[in-house]
Order: structure tokens, then sequence, then C-alpha cells
């Protein structure tokens, strides 16, 4: 295992490989970046819940997928915004609309990581760092 740079971009790689796999769960290394990710994601139903399991050297994030009755996983897409080699900001105001509003785009404003709905209504910029539906 090397170091990843691009936590946030490897755990939408690991979501995206396990849903297509119709795994019932990935891990990954945690971080708070990724478990604040992952509360999202189980606050708007993406998945079904997260844990954080002790190991070493690193403590493993553990999150479960949710599928609907047809085994489809309830994540469809995900999106990579902000990249550690191009960071995308937006005021609160520019924060997009992912889907239409059916999806939900990620954002880390000055106050955390929150969905660009709620950076919206609380008027907090930041850089969008993913999008997902």
């Amino acid at each position: 295992m090397g170091v990843i740079n691009d936590t946030i971009g490897d755990m939408l790689t690991r979501l995206r490989n396990a849903g297509m796999a119709r795994l019932d769960e990935t891990r990954m290394p945690r971080t708070k970046n990724l478990i604040e990710i992952a509360r999202i994601l189980k606050e708007e139903g993406f998945i079904r819940d997260y844990r954080i399991e002790p190991a070493k050297p690193v403590d493993q994030l553990i999150v479960r997928l949710k599928y609907g009755p047809d085994r489809r996983s309830a994540i469809t897409g995900l999106k990579r915004v902000s990249k550690p080699g191009l960071r995308i900001y937006s005021p609160a105001k520019e924060i997009p609309r992912v889907r239409g509003g059916l999806g939900i785009a990620i954002v880390s404003t000055s106050r955390g990581i929150m969905t660009g709905r709620e950076a919206y209504r609380r008027n907090l910029g930041g850089e969008v760092m993913a999008e997902i539906w």
C-alpha cells in the first residue's frame, strides 16, 4: 500500500467499484474528511451505514452500500470535481445543482464539509469536492 494523495478521489473510486461489483461494504483508510463525507452520504440516503474499525497502521473506514430491490446501487454516479492539481471553488450563489437537484454536491466550507444545498442555505462558498447522484 502506497501513500494516497487524493483520499477523496480514492474513496469515490472504491464506492463506484464496490457498487458495480454489488459488494455489501468497502473499506478505506480513515481520514476526518472521509468520515464527514460518509456522514453526508448516510444522511442523504446514498449509503446504508459506515463505521470505523481500529487497525494498524491506520484505522479503517468501512462503508456499507445501499441497494434498491433490483440490487441497483443507490449511488448511480460519482464525480470528483476539485482535484489536488486543480482546486475548484465556488461562491455560495454559484454552487452547482447536481442533476437538477436529484444529486448532491459535497462542499468544503469554512464551517466544515456539507452538501451544496446546505452551503447555499447558509450562504457559504467553498471548495466543491465531489458530486454524487
